[in-house]
């Protein structure tokens, strides 16, 4: 079986070698195998027909049967379409073919019965089915089962490779072959399951006859593909924790305890308690600790990794935070120089603006061990980088930064420094434990006492000037205000307000001297871009004007209002990150979410969200139901494996079953040497050397 799966494409009947090579570009189809796992996205079941009275008012498939008349070709040369009236004894519905009218209507027969199949749609109050599936009702035989869809793209459609095309290679690969699939999952799993065999999956996912048939198979496949991606990961975890020294931190250190005695701004949450004494726990295995911090904005995060860089430095390494933008790493320099005064410790600045007089010094003082903490931008994986003996690391954001960029942080010590990734943007726990199921995870749920429910509220352009009256009497009262916009230069395939023309806007109605104002963008200069934070941050400028440069990194305690412009432009996540930049002082703060009138239902879904709640976890579930996993962790930056068949949006509770499976069977047998586990074992060491380990480097 594994033979014949490995067969090139080409050689499949109806595929050839051109086509080969469009499947392989556009699908990556490159043998049998590879098409029997392209599963169907969708199913028809086509032994419903509807009447043309009673046509679905969704954008869907339908099956009509009925008569044709009236057939004409409308519009000039150059723009002709082919239409023709079909008729049932309900109603009337158009059908239209905008290419290859001529050869078609040479086809069409006035009077004779037809199955037409294909999307209806509603236009002005008439139905009309463009570019029908057309069949005189002597042709049609009637298929009791369902009719899967493909995916498909523009170059395939062109060789005849659209979803009917691919159906029909999938129809030939069974008729021409007995498909015959190997079994990897053990038989008590299956039983436990109660799962069908993968050779009847595969082909109940492309040959269904029934709905039961479509979930049998769904659940078969989904199942599996999740087990081997949960057993995947407890196996590199459980190597990368066998195999990975890490540094001991045997005491606290006098350096934490005079901070936590002395400096220490508040009394610290239970959930930062808690994450301290996990990170504490790791320090003194022996062994490399890779973890992961989520917290939601405002949660405590840096307080909880000062702490830890504060242990490091006690027990005699270098500590250092790297941060994806210059605004936030300075931040950090700030909060944490502030936070240190007068604690017996050097702490240092590196990003790209650092001037090269200014570096020189500090590279010498780094590597004699005189700087005991480094808090800098990319700049810290740059080669001259050399620490006396670094032994931890917080990434902070760690979705900004490449997989690549991360693993260069190993290479700073000849034992890998204890590695902290934190995210401030909550991570839905499907996802937690399927991308960072190689990590182990700390979260801070709860906030800080004192801070006060920010406001949210979703206002459409006609409330325009009440929204003016209402910053007007915020300043009154001493606040300062951010308004963010998705677009710097005006674009012309989209009508939203841009960055320059509100700034303009703004300026006029908050003319100087009573007001000022500051604007803030990511093309500005480093040094422009500085002085205008500085300004707002020591209150000499009333309103700022910016792009989501900041997002993240910008604590302004007395800024008491969110606007955020043409805010159905952005995620959830990200709405919710700049709404976590008001809310830090003792003040009442607000959130308002500007949107044109026409929404989509998408994006109503997104300012209900913000407007109901304020919790990032939830906020997290219902952006992963939105956008999908893929858009939502980024790919690129993660490494993430694409999955085939499962949806981490809606199979929660089945990655929770094949978790608990996966590290069950790991318990019983971590090696996969018991018999039963032969066929598994095999699996794994061939997934183990495809995919890149991804943990390994934080």
């Amino acid at each position: 079986m594994s033979e014949l799966l490995q067969t090139p494409i080409e050689f499949l009947k109806g595929v050839g070698p051109q086509r080969a090579q469009l499947l392989q570009k556009e699908l990556g189809i490159f043998n049998y195998g590879d098409l029997l796992h392209t599963y169907p996205y969708r199913y028809l079941d086509r032994s419903i027909y509807h009447k043309c009275k009673d046509l679905p008012y969704v954008d869907s498939y339908v099956q009509l049967v009925g008569t044709i008349d009236n057939i004409k070709e409308i519009g000039t040369a150059r723009f002709k379409r082919l239409s023709a009236r079909f008729s049932d004894d309900s109603g009337t519905i158009e059908l239209i073919w905008f290419q290859g009218g001529q050869w078609i209507k040479q086809m069409l027969v006035a009077g004779l019965p037809y199955q037409a199949f294909g999307k209806a749609k509603l236009t002005n109050g008439i139905w009309a089915m463009p570019h029908p599936e057309l069949t005189p009702i002597k042709d049609v035989f009637k298929k009791a089962g369902f009719q899967p869809f493909y995916s498909s793209t523009e170059k395939l459609n062109h060789k005849g490779l659209n979803t009917k095309g691919i159906e029909k290679l999938v129809q030939n690969l069974f008729v021409q072959h007995s498909i015959q699939a190997k079994e990897y999952l053990p038989e008590n799993l299956i039983k436990e399951h109660q799962l069908i065999s993968r050779t009847a999956a595969l082909k109940q996912i492309h040959l269904p006859v029934s709905e039961i048939e479509i979930q049998q198979a769904k659940l078969r496949l989904k199942f599996e593909e999740l087990f081997f991606l949960q057993l995947e990961m407890l196996i590199r975890k459980g190597t990368r924790v066998q195999a990975t020294k890490g540094h001991i931190f045997e005491q606290s250190g006098e350096l934490l305890k005079e901070f936590y005695t002395h400096h220490l701004p508040f009394e610290l949450t239970n959930a930062q308690k808690r994450v301290i004494k996990e990170i504490r726990k790791d320090f003194l295995t022996g062994r490399h600790m890779n973890r992961l911090l989520q917290g939601d904005v405002g949660s405590g995060k840096t307080l909880v990794a000062l702490i830890a860089m504060l242990i490091a430095n006690g027990n005699g390494y270098q500590a250092c935070i790297m941060a994806p933008t210059e605004i936030l790493a300075n931040q950090h320099f700030e909060t944490i120089r502030e936070l240190l005064k007068g604690v017996s410790i050097r702490i240092a600045l590196l990003t790209g603006s650092t001037k090269k007089s200014e570096r020189t010094p500090l590279f010498a003082s780094l590597q004699n061990g005189e700087i005991n903490l480094l808090i800098g931008t990319h700049a810290l994986l740059e080669d001259p980088v050399q620490f006396n003996n670094l032994g931890f690391v917080v990434i902070d954001e760690q979705h900004r930064f490449g997989v690549a960029q991360r693993g260069k942080m190993w290479k700073k010590n000849s034992i890998p420094p204890h590695v902290l990734v934190m995210t401030a943007t909550p991570i839905p726990r499907t996802l937690a434990m399927t991308f960072y199921g190689d990590l182990d995870v700390s979260v801070i749920d709860e906030l800080p006492p004192g801070r006060k429910p920010i406001s949210t509220i979703h206002r459409f352009e006609s409330h325009r000037l009440a929204l003016f009256g209402f910053m007007r009497k915020e300043i009154a009262l001493g606040r300062q205000i951010y308004i963010v916009y998705p677009l710097i230069k005006e674009s012309e395939k989209l009508d939203f307000n841009n960055l320059m023309d509100g700034f303009e806007a703004i300026s006029r109605s908050f003319p100087i001297p009573d007001y000022q104002v500051s604007i803030v963008h990511g093309k500005m200069k480093p040094e422009a871009k500085d002085y205008e934070m500085q300004r707002f941050i020591k209150g000499e400028t009333h309103i700022m004007v910016a792009t989501t440069v900041i997002e993240v990194g910008v604590n302004v305690p007395n800024a008491s209002v969110m606007i955020i412009e043409s805010a159905e432009r952005f995620g959830l996540a990200q709405l919710h990150q700049l709404r976590g930049r008001v809310g830090r002082g003792a003040e009442k703060s607000y959130c308002i979410l500007m949107t044109g009138n026409e929404l989509s239902r998408e994006a109503k879904k997104r300012m209900g969200t913000m407007v109901a709640t304020t919790d990032g976890f939830e906020i997290a579930e219902v952006d992963l139901q939105l956008r999908g996993p893929g858009d939502l962790m980024g790919t690129q930056q993660s490494g993430i494996l694409e999955l085939k068949i499962a949806d981490l949006a809606k199979d929660g509770d089945l990655i929770n079953s094949a978790r608990d499976s996966a590290i069950e069977l790991i318990e019983k047998d971590p090696n996969l040497l018991h018999e039963e586990n032969t066929c598994l074992r095999e699996k794994m060491i061939s997934l183990l050397r495809e995919r890149p380990n991804w943990g390994k480097i934080g």
